[in-house]
């Protein structure tokens, strides 16, 4: 039996707040979604905060990825200790709050979902993430094993996506919101994409007003980060996945563009 994975990508303030809740649901239904992830953690432009993750989970999530924003609104710091549809990356330090990864039960059985944040030109450095999900795959005993690694670098994602071939279902890359046109079926069975992409404002850079980037790069006195206004796009890959073995038959590009 097919069981259908709608991975979107990163959602970016107000604009891709108000996509998610005017979008997801008909998606959903029209690609015969079981089960769907979000990268939130730029709802606020800078981190998310407690009423913004409600709102995505109202709209339609299953769960809510975090990246390098994560502690970007501190509000957020307890929520995610109370929810556990919250993930921030497990390769973290082990004592801060929250989870790395969570199972959840579903019709087609358990599904794990893995949140990872990647180390090339991120400016810190966490756990080695390629280390920690060996350990973390150890404890999984779901069929159905999804991983999000959240980094700059296109080489640490695919390097991330082959050696986890034929050990889960899926593997797709966040952060740079910016969608790549490589979704596959690796060679052992695993769907890959390099990145989603972000949902928000489509005539910006990467959800911002482009002439506040344009700013920045010039050397100008730069003013504080704000969403650009108008049309909005959602940009996701939808993954379909054999839930007796585990792998992945298709990975599609599902983007809605304004």
């Amino acid at each position: 039996m097919d069981f259908r994975v709608l991975a979107v990508g990163d959602v970016v303030g107000a604009p891709g707040l108000e996509r998610v809740r005017r979008n997801l649901r008909r998606m959903k239904r029209e690609h015969k979604v079981d089960f769907t992830v979000v990268n939130g953690e730029n709802a606020a432009v800078v981190g998310l905060l407690p009423n913004q993750a409600e709102d995505i989970l109202d709209a339609g999530a299953d769960i809510i990825t975090m990246g390098n924003h994560t502690w970007g609104k501190r509000e957020i710091v307890t929520y995610l200790d109370d929810c556990p549809r919250i993930l921030r990356p497990a390769n973290y330090a082990p004592q801060v709050p929250g989870r790395g990864w969570q199972v959840v039960e579903t019709a087609a059985g358990d599904v794990a979902v893995i949140d990872l944040i990647g180390r090339c030109n991120m400016d810190y450095g966490p756990n080695n993430p390629f280390l920690l999900v060996d350990q973390i795959l150890k404890e999984i005993t779901a069929r159905i094993i999804l991983v999000e690694i959240h980094a700059e670098a296109t080489s640490e994602k695919l390097a991330m996506g082959y050696m986890l071939d034929g050990r889960v279902s899926a593997v797709w890359g966040t952060h740079t919101h910016v969608p790549t046109a490589d979704a596959r079926i690796l060679p052992k069975g695993t769907g890959y994409v390099t990145d989603l992409g972000m949902t928000g404002p489509r005539d910006s850079v990467l959800g911002i007003r482009p002439e506040l980037s344009i700013a920045k790069f010039r050397g100008d006195l730069t003013e504080r980060y704000r969403w650009a206004e108008g049309p909005t796009k959602l940009e996701a890959v939808l993954f379909t996945i054999d839930s007796q073995t585990g792998k992945c038959r298709k990975a599609e590009r599902v983007d809605e563009w304004d």
